[in-house]
């Protein structure tokens, strides 16, 4: 088998394992699920040309994960979106998987709109640590950077995220009791006189 069959056999099989939560994290980030299907395919592509910089093959899962982040961060960049667009709930003519309702049901809607706010790199450490389940030296591999460097971001990203928490949290607060109907104040009863 030459270099370049074993690298494709092995990309082949990393697909296999890896695509569908390759394409949940991509979703995620992007808010557009034919982005994602179209840039997880290039995401595998790249994977198949960089081949020979994966040194571990234990350690391809976290190794694909900054592929992907790096990937949709430059289509974003290439497309000057500053911002994710959020999810509308529609499908696009595909049911979802079953892991992609389970990821996407894992957060509110709240929490989506805090999510949205934070930077693209503590968006990336956040999503990978707590809704893919990377360890800290798959996080750390996936952002390219040190573990103490991941954990950093991490610690960043999660108090960046409790504070978009607590500002959209009030904001729909503010929102449901601005829908809310106003009640009339109580009437007040007149007394009875009890007569003897």
């Amino acid at each position: 088998m030459t270099d370049q069959a074993g690298a494709r056999a092995c990309v082949e099989e990393l697909y296999a394992e890896h695509h569908a939560e390759i394409y949940s994290y991509l979703c995620r980030m992007l808010r557009d699920d034919e982005l994602a299907a179209d840039l997880t395919q290039e995401t595998f592509v790249k994977a198949f040309r960089a081949y020979d910089t994966l040194v571990d093959p234990s350690r391809a899962r976290p190794w694909l994960y900054q592929i992907a982040g790096r990937t949709a961060i430059d289509e974003l960049r290439r497309r000057r979106i500053v911002r994710f667009v959020p999810w509308t709930g529609e499908s696009r003519g595909t049911d979802p998987s079953a892991e992609d309702v389970v990821l996407r049901n894992r957060l509110t809607t709240e929490m989506e709109r805090a999510l949205a706010t934070l930077p693209e790199r503590q968006r990336m450490a956040l999503l990978l640590a707590e809704v893919h389940d990377l360890t800290g030296q798959e996080l750390a591999q996936a952002l390219g950077v040190s573990h103490t460097a991941a954990r950093a971001v991490l610690t960043r990203a999660r108090e960046s995220m409790r504070q978009a928490l607590a500002v959209e949290r009030a904001r729909s607060a503010v929102a449901d009791h601005d829908r809310a109907p106003a009640r009339a104040p109580a009437r007040s009863r007149p007394e009875r006189e009890d007569g003897p």
